[in-house]
């Protein structure tokens, strides 16, 4: 098997490049990846002088450059996105350009260029909004509340759209939010941590009631690995985990964690449109394809935290003001 992996280099990118290759000994993946500011190539070191392995720099909106790669590939795996909801109030444009025009330049690409490549487009559990009760299934309507999720749900539509119009072999994974080795500092666990080992408070939005289901992203890698084997086309997967908890509770298992109290914890103005739930059912996954999960949470946590105390070298460079600063969305909005 020959995939490209678009955004390859950034956090769950780079995690599925490692996995897949570790599993899979006879694969081959072209890893796309444009280097913008959540991309790292120390993320994927590991990688050099493996054959099986080849890097091209370039972006998902470059059709001409998307075309000759999936002309001779099996699979596509897309993760190329800006992703983070602070950026998207203070910048929406960025990702208008890479979250929807990548991802319609890719369908077109793989339209007129090699229609049967089978596509899996990466998105998340934030196109639903947020909900109290319940939890969101593959049929429910979206309902984006930030830029962000706005962009992702309008490159769904699109993917949905291009698999029943021209019979494209594409499906969507949407999961809740991952964490593990090599996530970008400005996000909310590497963050805690990393403020933490500095001796600096951890900023927690509002109350710091807002409830997300946490996911270790070698788990998510294995559900993208089952859809990739076994997905359906124009099918839809939610993956998640039923670690669902608060951001505060989050917070302060990390800092148990890491034998501090919940008094290093500074609550600071909730950003605007904050969904307060995220919730997906994967029943279907499961039932279907025969994934579950393999870490809970706080196992997850404890290989996290000590992922980011063995690795300063990744992440000194990274922890400038700019990324740990308690509220980014204020710098530009």
């Amino acid at each position: 098997m020959k995939a490209l992996v678009t955004g390859g280099l950034g956090f769950i990118g780079s995690n599925f490049v490692r996995y897949y290759l570790d599993e899979h000994r006879d694969a081959q993946i072209i890893n796309l990846d444009a280097l913008k500011y959540g991309s790292d190539p120390e993320n994927v070191k590991s990688m050099q002088g493996d054959e099986r392995y080849s890097f091209v720099k370039g972006d998902i909106t470059d059709y001409d450059l998307v075309s000759r790669l999936v002309r001779d590939v099996d699979t596509v795996v897309n993760f190329a996105a800006e992703t983070h909801v602070d950026r998207s109030i203070s910048d929406p444009t960025s990702f208008l350009e890479s979250n929807v025009m990548g991802v319609f330049t890719m369908l077109e690409a793989l339209r007129k260029s090699n229609p049967d490549v089978r596509l899996v487009q990466i998105s998340t559990d934030e196109v639903y909004g947020d909900t109290l009760k319940g939890s969101f299934t593959e049929s429910d309507p979206l309902k984006p509340s930030s830029p962000y999720s706005a962009s992702k749900a309008a490159s769904d539509v699109f993917v949905l759209a291009y698999a029943r119009t021209y019979g494209l072999n594409a499906m969507i994974t949407r999961c809740t939010n991952n964490y593990g080795p090599s996530q970008f500092p400005e996000k909310l666990i590497p963050k805690t941590i990393l403020r933490t080992l500095m001796h600096l408070k951890i900023p927690v939005y509002g109350t710091g009631k807002n409830v997300r289901d946490w996911i270790y992203v070698r788990d998510h890698c294995k559900a993208i690995e089952m859809v990739m084997d076994s997905g359906d086309p124009g099918e839809i997967y939610n993956i998640s985990s039923g670690d669902e908890m608060t951001n505060l509770e989050v917070v302060g298992k990390i800092l148990g964690c890491m034998d501090k109290d919940e008094t290093e914890i500074e609550f600071v103005e909730d950003r605007p449109g904050h969904d307060l739930r995220y919730s997906l059912n994967s029943s279907k996954i499961r039932a279907e394809l025969g994934w579950r999960p393999e870490h809970d949470f706080k196992e997850g946590i404890e290989e996290t935290v000590k992922w980011y105390l063995e690795n300063e070298d990744w992440w000194r460079p990274l922890a400038d003001d700019r990324v740990l600063h308690p509220t980014p969305w204020k710098l530009e909005w």
